[in-house]
């Protein structure tokens, strides 16, 4: 039988977020899936230096949130996201001073250090325009689902900027290795479809009409299976890049012993066992 949490102790680490009210984009949450909907279709769902911060502040409280097991990251209107809004963001920028440059590049980065340190899987569909800091977005999911139509493009260098934003360069390698990375990040080209999902960047492709249901699907998958062990799994593919191979053989045991203290390991076990009489064998 599991024990209730001490009501001091949950009140500092659970924050329900099922209810949250976004500013700057649709959030819904049904059945432990969230949904963060980009919603400024007119414009090919730009970034706003409001969005930016929301979304930030909202991947940070959602490492506290027990009633969210999985998101899914999407655009309106048959687009994903244009990157930075070229009026509110783009032109701004031109005028500030570095202090206020550094602030803004730094918020940036901060968005995607929260999307890989909330413990929730980030399932991104992608259709139509990915361009710029919305390449991002997708990249610094977890898992994407895209569409033939979709063009993905890390645009930085067309717009007289370093490709190395927001963790592009160490983590795009990662997903379609170096030598495509660079191709990628220097030519500023968009990808189609077919040719992301070949370098590896979509994890699959899927009719547009169907894209939002076959991600939620997923993402459903997910938040019906073992929450803590999947948050484990996340957290391991994302610290193991720093670490040698005997390191991360340790720590990945040290996760797995914790794991196997869970209810959902128990859960498991007995359902298995159920279906496979009368032996279990091994894990």
């Amino acid at each position: 039988m599991s024990k209730s949490l001490d009501p001091a102790l949950a009140a500092g680490n659970r924050r329900p977020l099922a209810d949250y009210a976004a500013k700057h984009f649709r959030w819904e949450c049904r059945d432990r899936v969230a949904h963060i909907t980009l919603s400024r279709p007119e414009r090919k769902n730009p970034l706003s230096f409001e969005s930016y911060a929301e979304l930030r502040d909202l991947f940070e409280q959602l490492r506290f949130a027990p009633d969210v097991r999985a998101i899914v990251l999407s655009g309106e209107g048959g687009n994903f996201c244009s990157g930075g809004d070229v009026h509110e963001i783009i032109g701004p920028l031109i005028d500030l001073p570095a202090p206020e440059l550094l602030m803004f590049t730094r918020m940036t980065g901060d968005l995607v250090k929260a999307m890989r340190h909330c413990p929730q899987p980030i399932v991104a569909a992608v259709d139509g325009v990915c361009a710029g800091a919305g390449a991002i977005l997708a990249m610094a999911s977890d898992l994407r689902y895209g569409t033939a139509r979709s063009k993905t493009a890390f645009l930085f260098a067309r717009v007289g900027l370093a490709g190395c934003d927001m963790g592009a360069c160490a983590m795009l390698p990662r997903i379609v290795g170096q030598g495509r990375a660079a191709e990628w990040i220097y030519s500023g080209r968009a990808l189609g479809g077919e040719e992301a999902e070949r370098w590896g960047f979509f994890n699959r492709l899927v009719e547009p009409e169907a894209l939002l249901e076959e991600a939620t699907a997923f993402a459903r998958t997910l938040a019906d299976g073992p929450a803590f062990a999947h948050s484990l799994t996340k957290s391991m593919l994302h610290h193991e890049w720093s670490m040698d191979i005997d390191s991360a053989i340790d720590a990945e045991a040290q996760a797995q012993a914790l794991c196997m203290l869970t209810e959902d390991f128990g859960h498991a076990y007995r359902a298995f066992a159920a279906k496979t009489k009368p032996v279990f064998e091994g894990r």
